[in-house]
């Protein structure tokens, strides 16, 4: 047994509470090492020391390890706790929290977890977990008539002109109101809106003021509307927040710039050197030398406390639920558990998700963030089904790796997107091939998280890098992809229709040169899943028959044996239990 690879910590993702009458507990091991993994479990305090026994599930196993969890319950929740692991060859092994042990030591010292604090206990968003979420980016969207939008005409580039960094289209507040009938029929369940606020830009990072919708988009009346209008056709509405820097223009570092070390704004930021000066960037800023957007020093309570009020600001004037929060990765630890805590006082079932482009399991232990953009998940998306440069065996090493580092509840949460405003559209990754995003769309709504949807995506919308996947909207319906838009109505629906999807686990069950097989199950569901990525037919084994019904297009399915699947395909089969 290969004992480097035994793992198992006292804290998430390997232990942590459901509940506050239940422990949930993993262990790591070599993959194809075990043959059976117990716990052995009592209250810390039972004396003499009589403990109850459970097997372990394996619930997860990629290329390198397998991974075996249940979960616990105890009278007043007050866990000691050990592991006894068998091998195939029939070995036994202790293990317990100062190591593994081939004969069980005179004197077990269990892992502890010593009390489930009710206060500790992670309450997720089921809302969020049962979302089909949908990005827009106001000035792309859509043009209402009859706004407060206030804006110059000579300034706006025309609608469906070629976006670059600098133009704008007039794209406001009450076009995204005019269009929630689409929004609705399409059946998204939560919009993200890039930033509202005040700002001298076309996408609005650079915030002017925080207190304020951007004239340029319309008034706080049509915001309030648009968000109520939303929740009466059941659709929930996240703000985008930017508290790792300001605009170079908001009050306090313009105060800084003309007051210099007098101005009481000064500790806000991060300053090198006096006078300040945009010229030479003499100050932190977001990225490097970006003089437009100087970065917060969120250490200061001046500035800490600011932006909480912001916080809570929106959620009490407007009904928002929740927050994006950009360059989420540099806002400290400490920050982002002081607005968790703002948020959830204005708003219980409000949330925080966290602009990370990368892996993010220091802030998603259920202290701060409820979820991230999921692009960890789009990076092997788009090297998998856009430009095959991962083989399936490399694409589901990442993706377990990616639910293994999380809370069971938090990944099943987290924003599973193919595109946003920061990276070219999946349409353009795949070389405008629409079989491709088909099928990316289709294990999106298949697979456990939150599918996730970048404006335009389901008409057709292409776009390379930064601006360039920023185009308008099309709601003209012969420019329009109808038939990609009624997949993608097909596919919400089926998400929404069939609880198995959202809740059910996950377990693959085979990966083979271009087709694979998995299951989402839950105690009464199960869904049959298989891709083929190959141009061509392949033909799929069966371990057993397969009778349910297809999720797509309603017929009976009655397989034995093996079937053939066509290029470019999936199937999702219902099996009723």
């Amino acid at each position: 047994m290969n004992l480097h690879a035994l793992y198992h910590q006292t804290t998430v993702p390997y232990a942590y509470p459901l509940d506050e009458e239940h422990l949930y507990v993993r262990l790591r091991a070599a993959k194809g090492d075990l043959s059976e993994v117990k716990v052995y479990y009592r209250d810390r305090y039972q004396w003499p020391a009589l403990y109850k026994i459970k097997t372990l599930k394996k619930s997860y196993a990629d290329k390198l390890f397998s991974y075996y969890d249940t979960a616990l319950a105890l009278h007043r929740n007050r866990y000691a706790y050990y592991f006894v692991l068998r091998t195939h060859e029939g070995k036994r092994y202790v293990m317990d929290e100062r190591g593994v042990w081939e004969k069980k030591p005179r004197v077990l010292r269990p892992y502890q977890f010593p009390y489930i604090a009710s206060e500790d206990v992670y309450k997720g968003a089921d809302w969020l977990k049962e979302a089909v979420c949908y990005q827009i980016f106001p000035d792309r969207f859509h043009r209402g008539e009859g706004s407060d939008q206030v804006i110059e005409e000579a300034t706006l580039a025309p609608w469906g002109a070629r976006p670059t960094t600098k133009n704008h289209f007039g794209g406001n507040i009450k076009g995204i109101t005019e269009k929630i009938p689409y929004l609705k029929d399409l059946g998204v369940t939560l919009l993200y809106f890039t930033p509202l606020f005040t700002s001298s830009s076309n996408h609005k990072y650079n915030t002017k003021d925080y207190l304020e919708i951007d004239p340029r988009f319309g008034s706080l009346e049509e915001t309030k509307e648009l968000v109520r209008l939303c929740h009466e056709a059941g659709i929930r509405v996240v703000f985008d927040a930017v508290f790792n820097h300001t605009g170079h223009d908001f009050f306090a570092f313009q105060d800084v710039l003309e007051k210099g070390q007098k101005s009481e704004y000064a500790p806000w930021y991060h300053i090198d050197s006096y006078p300040v000066s945009l010229a030479k960037a003499n100050y932190y800023t977001f990225a490097n030398h970006v003089s437009y957007m100087p970065k917060v020093n969120l250490k200061n309570q001046g500035i800490r406390e600011y932006f909480l009020q912001v916080a809570r600001y929106w959620i009490r004037e407007v009904g928002i639920d929740g927050y994006r929060l950009d360059v989420c990765d540099e806002l400290s630890h400490d920050f982002l558990k002081d607005l968790r805590k703002a948020v959830k006082e204005e708003k219980e079932d409000a949330v925080l998700i966290g602009e990370i482009m990368h892996e993010a399991e220091t802030f998603l232990d259920g202290t701060e963030l409820d979820s991230i953009m999921n692009y960890p998940f789009r990076h092997a998306m788009v090297d998998t089904f856009a430009r095959e440069e991962l083989s399936l065996s490399e694409f589901f090493q990442v993706l377990l790796k990616n639910q293994v580092l999380y809370r069971e509840d938090i990944t099943a949460q987290m924003l599973n997107l193919l595109g946003s405003h920061d990276v070219p559209r999946f349409l353009t990754e795949s070389g405008g091939n629409k079989k491709k995003l088909m099928l990316a769309t289709a294990f999106q709504f298949l697979y456990k998280g939150v599918p996730y949807v970048y404006y335009g995506d389901e008409i057709g919308l292409s776009g390379g890098k930064d601006p360039l996947c920023r185009k308008t909207m099309i709601f003209e319906k012969d420019r329009q992809d109808e038939t990609l838009l009624t997949f993608f109505k097909t596919m919400i629906r089926l998400r929404k229709e069939n609880p198995v999807l959202t809740h059910g686990h996950f377990t693959l069950k085979s990966v083979e040169e271009k087709t694979f097989h998995f299951t989402r199950e839950e105690e009464k569901d199960r869904v049959e899943v298989f891709f083929n990525l190959a141009p061509d037919e392949r033909r799929v084994t069966l371990e057993k028959n397969l009778h349910g019904t297809n999720l797509y297009t309603g017929e009976e399915v009655d397989e034995g044996g093996s079937f053939v699947l066509s290029g470019q395909s999936f199937l999702a089969v219902l099996v009723k239990k």
